[in-house]
């Protein structure tokens, strides 16, 4: 059984998670991280239970290794465009936390340069993998029915107490709200409507001076089968972390963990609770690394398309980059862009 070498770019909060998950997988290992500094790889090499790892300082150089046939980039949202295109020039696999970039031209390049290698891809959307999401998605159809409108929320008030705080709230690096974290509810909205967006209409505001951008924005996407929906994004909001979804169907409704379905559920009156895990944090750990490592190295080794891919992530991607655009112009902004 062949074992595929795994190189971790970035020694932040997520590598950490996504070093455990390829070390769990049976073909898969870590074989080298890269890091600003050999002090802080080799730390994160001992922290993590792979003491063996190699450190490189230079990312160039770290691609140039024989063992290393993956790619993870960890790194901050600023660094992912120029180091996907690297690895791909490389003929590397590739693993690209989100967001896969920080402009349109940056991602079209990114493509290119995928299609060009023939490579294999995945964008870090990991909560396709939350028991929340799997069941929905199994019930959607029966129990749900077509829908016409959704809506998905993604409210996280982070502060200095996060590590990804110093550079997230920087808009050079961060980006906007969408960008930093609420492209997860962009694409929760499209895993459940499967469906072209045609229009977005956007407005932002925001009450955080920390924040070199504004921290809440509101979206409204026009499907191209007339469904709707409605993307909240905020990093101003004073609450817990909440990330919501709400499916509403011709045969019935799901609120969060709650669904309502008279057609299946004969004599049901309210809704009822489904006993199942849901995205209720923005800690790194809760999240199903495992089951997403899983999922890549099975297309890798099976030589299959993932879920996932930055194909498919590009779609997301055009959605926050046009909900960014007619927030700041104050106008409706048709896709696709140009």
């Amino acid at each position: 059984m062949k074992q595929y070498g795994v190189l971790i770019v970035g020694t932040g909060w997520v590598s950490k998670e996504h070093i455990r998950a390829f070390e769990m997988n049976p073909y898969s290992r870590v074989v080298a991280i890269v890091s600003r500094s050999e002090e802080k790889g080799r730390a994160k090499a001992a922290e993590s239970g792979i003491p063996d790892a190699k450190i490189y300082t230079d990312y160039e150089e770290a691609l140039q290794d024989k063992d290393v046939d993956i790619v993870c980039i960890c790194t901050p949202n600023h660094m992912h465009a120029e180091q996907t295109i690297k690895a791909a020039e490389a003929h590397k696999h590739i693993l690209i936390e989100k967001p896969i970039a920080l402009n349109w031209e940056d991602a079209k390049r990114m493509q290119a340069a995928v299609e060009k290698a023939g490579v294999k891809t995945l964008v870090g959307y990991v909560l396709h993998w939350n028991p929340l999401f799997l069941n929905a998605k199994e019930m959607q159809e029966e129990y749900i029915g077509k829908l016409y409108y959704v809506e998905t929320d993604y409210f996280h008030r982070v502060t200095g107490s996060y590590p990804c705080y110093e550079w997230t709230c920087r808009k050079e690096i961060g980006g906007s709200s969408l960008l930093a974290g609420g492209c997860h509810a962009v694409d929760a909205m499209r895993f459940f409507m499967q469906e072209e967006v045609e229009e977005v209409t956007a407005y932002s505001c925001g009450c955080r001076t920390d924040l070199e951008f504004d921290g809440t924005l509101c979206a409204l996407l026009k499907f191209k089968n007339g469904a709707v929906g409605k993307i909240g994004s905020s990093y101003d909001t004073v609450s817990p972390y909440i990330f919501n979804v709400h499916l509403f169907g011709d045969k019935g409704s799901l609120l969060n963990h709650k669904l309502y379905s008279p057609e299946k559920i004969h004599g049901q009156k309210d809704y009822m609770e489904l006993p199942v895990e849901t995205p209720d944090s923005g800690d790194v750990a809760h999240h199903p690394f495992p089951q997403e490592i899983n999922h890549f190295m099975d297309c890798i080794v099976n030589a299959r398309e993932t879920s996932i891919s930055l194909k498919d992530a590009m779609k997301t991607q055009e959605i926050v980059f046009a909900a960014d655009l007619s927030a700041a112009e104050g106008r409706p902004v048709r896709l696709p862009l140009p």
